[in-house]
């Protein structure tokens, strides 16, 4: 598709962006340097991606395309972004499967036989058929869709099988495959070799066993997806969290979104099916025979040469064992960087809070933890040691809601405060605050964290973690979090003012312009000045407007965006002076940092803010300076190396097109360098 189809006036659309980030995703299966269990990783995670984007975003799109909004109204000419996007998703999904056809043959060559769209080897006939009748029988639970309403649950896998009986009678049922209950993959060891059969397949050619009275002229695997969202109310009544558990319920049988089949179905049944299944509204999509690849990421395969090759997390230096973490942290600013460093150190904050005589209260916000969180489990334990804990728990957080309930009522038992955002709002934040007393003085003791407080996550998410003792910075956490406790919105006048921290809601979009617009001061002063900003996503239009105000100063912005980029770079007379680049490596680029060149004197920030429109103007986000002079070159050494990336990084031009960079003789891998940094120290 030529590339002027996706520009609306200044910007990309948004969701385009999106499609463009996960055939970025796609792009790294297909390479040939990346081990071959590693690649069918990121099919599984495009896949997954491409789930959540009819779940979540399709029904978006489809709803504001039968209303033909008015604001930012595509041009007739180049179509809907419904159709586009359908378009694009077909052509990515062509490519998804010549790939993972492609790395088949691979694995043969690792005696690993991954059975994939034929019958599996007639000598493991009788391993298969005992499996069958012993593990797979008792959870098939045929229905006939032309008697009886039949409910395809999200995202499960089914068979439609077409019968006929002696007279010639057709029929249609609805054959469940149990991929909840039973393992995805059946793997058997034969002569050497390690054979590995898809359920589906196990089902499909035993058909026979299951209706074995009929004649079966055809059978075809489908899925659905189901619109994700949560309805809910700034008027409600009762408690949010009685709310939220209400709605979870209804999730599972939101409007369809996506009725993806095997190729071949014939018309007059493809019609019934969408009659009786009540799929008038999906989005019919013709796929191929195995859907939720997802699963591919539980492939049984435990080669160890073909994976990447581990690079097992450090220990900061910064720390001692020895002694008191509070004390360390009060002598002096500490910053993490996981994956690359060990998560023992942000469980040691909370865990020391918990058991430390002098700390009389917790207070951090919570938006998705660990199922077995650690974590909570010490905040937990503080309360119950009697100390006051105030948790901001966002229970709102999509597909993490009922795990926010599961841990939100536990600490409440314990004795934990337990505070819930307003509907309007989340709270994204990423910070914690502990106060104590020290020589008859009351003391505080702060982590800001560019991402979730999750030591699950954390092992392949890149993220910055701040421990800090300064007092001001921490005293403007203690407001922001008695903020909170109200459960208001922020007013336009309302009296807390922040000096160090940025705050969403309060003034965090300003401070920001306030930056931008220095530098382009400086710019025409004829002084050096440039940008540089990591973003998980970049929509928001004012800041982008800024962003290409000071692209026409001559400013050269760098930006390091792995997702949603609606900035249209590279644009002669807007957007010259700016270049995005997308990293996707073995970790998931995850922090935030802003970087103002201030004439010599570089301000950088961090934070969990990106610049969305719901970071900026729904969202309580906090960005936090970096004072400290040693953590300051670190992260500006950080993120060069991540500039410089001619490896994992591609550039997205102005067509939206992921280019690749070009190598040379110096090939730069980011995430390996900064591994090999951090370890260095």
């Amino acid at each position: 598709m030529d590339g002027a189809d996706l520009v609306y006036d200044r910007f990309f659309d948004r969701d385009l962006s999106w499609l463009s980030f996960n055939e970025r995703v796609l792009m790294e299966a297909g390479k040939e340097s990346v081990p071959i269990m590693e690649r069918i990783k990121f099919l599984s995670i495009y896949s997954s991606n491409l789930d959540e984007f009819y779940r979540v975003r399709m029904p978006v799109l489809m709803a504001l395309h039968r209303i033909s909004s008015g604001h930012q109204q595509i041009d007739p000419e180049y179509g809907s972004v419904v159709k586009q996007a359908r378009e694009i998703i077909a052509g990515q999904l062509q490519l998804f499967g010549s790939t993972l056809r492609d790395i088949v043959p691979l694995l043969e060559e690792h005696n690993i036989n991954l059975v994939f769209g034929k019958k599996w080897p007639q000598e493991v006939d009788e391993q298969v058929l005992n499996y069958f009748y012993s593990q797979v029988l008792s959870f098939l639970q045929p229905g006939d869709v032309m008697r009886k309403s039949y409910f395809p649950e999200n995202n499960k896998l089914y068979f439609l099988v077409v019968l006929k009986d002696k007279d010639d009678q057709i029929s249609v049922l609805v054959l469940n495959i149990p991929s909840d209950s039973l393992e995805r993959f059946f793997s058997i060891r034969h002569n050497n070799q390690q054979v590995i059969i898809f359920l589906d397949d196990i089902i499909r050619y035993n058909l026979d066993l299951i209706f074995p009275a009929k004649e079966i002229t055809g059978c075809y695997s489908f899925k659905i997806n189901r619109d994700a969202e949560l309805d809910l109310k700034d008027e409600y009544p009762g408690e949010l969290s009685d709310q939220i558990e209400k709605q979870l319920s209804k999730r599972y049988f939101g409007h369809v979104t996506r009725f993806l089949h095997e190729p071949g179905i014939p018309l007059r049944v493809l019609e019934l099916v969408i009659q009786k299944l009540n799929l008038q509204f999906a989005n019919v999509i013709e796929g191929g025979i195995y859907h939720n690849l997802k699963d591919l990421a539980s492939l049984p395969v435990h080669d160890a040469e073909l994976n990447y090759s581990p690079w097992p997390a450090v220990p900061n230096a910064q720390v001692t064992i020895e002694g008191s973490l509070f004390d360390q942290i009060a002598a002096k600013d500490i910053i993490f960087h996981p994956p690359y460093h060990t998560y023992d150190a942000v469980l040691r904050f909370f865990n020391e809070a918990a058991i430390n005589p002098d700390v009389n209260e917790i207070y951090t916000t919570l938006y998705r933890v660990a199922s077995d969180s650690r974590i909570v489990n010490a905040l937990i334990s503080a309360a119950r040691n009697g100390k006051t804990v105030q948790v901001v728990i966002e229970l709102k957080a999509r597909f993490d809601e009922e795990n926010n309930l599961k841990w939100a009522r536990k600490l409440r038992k314990a004795g934990a405060e337990i505070i819930y955002s307003i509907t309007a709002l989340k709270v994204h934040a990423k910070i914690a605050l502990v106060k104590f007393r020290k020589q008859g003085r009351v003391r505080y003791l702060g982590l800001l964290a560019t991402g979730n407080l999750n030591e699950s996550t954390a092992r392949f998410y890149t993220d910055h973690i701040l421990m800090t003792g300064r007092q001001e910075m921490l005293r403007e956490m203690e407001l922001l979090f008695i903020f909170l406790a109200k459960r208001k919105l922020p007013q336009k006048h309302d009296p807390i003012v922040f000096n160090h921290l940025l705050v969403a809601q309060f003034n965090l979009q300003q401070r920001f312009i306030e930056l931008i617009d220095r530098e382009i001061t400086h710019a025409k002063q004829g002084l050096k000045a440039y940008i540089t900003i990591k973003l998980n996503n970049l929509e928001e239009e004012r800041l982008i407007a800024k962003l290409y105000e000071a692209s026409r100063a001559g400013i050269k912005v760098n930006l390091i965006v792995r997702s949603i980029c609606c900035l249209i770079p590279g644009v002669k007379g807007m957007s010259e002076n700016i270049s995005v680049k997308r990293i996707v490596d073995r970790y998931l680029e995850h922090g935030r940092v802003f970087i103002f060149y201030n004439n010599g004197d570089q301000e950088v920030y961090m934070g969990s803010a990106d610049w969305m429109n719901r970071n900026i103007h729904h969202r309580i986000e906090v960005c936090f300076p970096v004072y400290d002079k040693t953590i300051k070159q670190e992260l500006l050494r950080i993120v060069e190396l991540q500039l410089k990336d001619n490896v994992a990084a591609v550039k997205l031009d102005h067509s939206l097109q992921n280019v690749a960079v070009k190598t040379g003789k110096n090939p730069v891998q980011s995430q390996k360098l900064i591994y090999e940094l951090i370890s260095s120290k």
